[in-house]
């Protein structure tokens, strides 16, 4: 597994924490029906659960992910305004 983003793009490069964000939006996470665990996560982007947790932690302080609690797991998805910083990059 990656233990951070590959940099492909030497003219334009997004931080890390707003590269996670697009990939939670990419993969649908963006309800609480839809959240996932840090675990499952760390399978779909191929990324260290420790780099995921860093950059949770950063996105849920600023409002763009939530968490929530089912069944004793914590599992996260994107807020209204994390979809509207995805969207953003697109107006």
């Amino acid at each position: 597994m990656n233990t951070d983003f590959p940099k492909r793009y030497s003219s334009f490069s997004l931080s890390d924490d707003f590269q996670l964000l697009c990939m939670l939006s990419n993969i649908g996470v963006i309800t609480p029906a839809k959240s996932l665990t840090i675990e499952e996560l760390s399978e779909r982007t191929r990324l260290e659960i420790s780099v995921i947790q860093k950059l949770l932690s950063k996105l849920v302080q600023e409002g763009y992910v939530e968490v929530s609690t089912i069944e004793f797991t914590e599992k996260y998805y994107l807020t209204l305004n994390g979809i509207r910083k995805v969207l953003s990059t697109y107006s």
